[in-house]
Parts: structure tokens; sequence; C-alpha cells
């Protein structure tokens, strides 16, 4: 169960960070809204134990505090 945990997260992350290589048109705010949303996601993850709602409840926290950074 432990690897099958470490593989979802890594994963999260990798598709996380892939999809910020396709946003160079994006203003700084949104940048920081989606690494934010990405951090928050792989924190609730790890947190609730692989939760799905522990991941989409950090995600949405964290897009939070990354479009509030820099205000």
């Amino acid at each position: 169960m432990k690897t099958i945990q470490k593989v979802a997260i890594t994963s999260i992350a990798v598709l996380a960070f892939s999809a910020l290589t396709g946003c160079s048109n994006m203003s700084q705010r949104d940048k920081n809204t989606a690494v934010g949303a990405g951090i928050g996601a792989v924190g609730g993850a790890v947190l609730t134990g692989g939760s799905g709602i522990g991941t989409a409840g950090g995600a949405a926290v964290g897009g939070v505090i990354g479009n509030q950074i820099g205000r």
C-alpha cells in the first residue's frame, strides 16, 4: 500500500509541474495559483494518506494561498 501512495504522489507532482510548462502566457498570479494548487494537492495527499478528498482539499487551499501571494 505504501508503494501505491508513493507512486500516486510522485505522479501528481510530475503532472502538476508538466502542466505548468505550457503556461507561458499566464500572468504571475495565475502561475502562483497553479503552483499553489499542485503543492497543496501533494500536501493534502500526504497528510491524509492518499485520500481523494484530502487531495482535493489541499489543492483548493493551496490554490487560494498561491493566488494571494504577492498581492
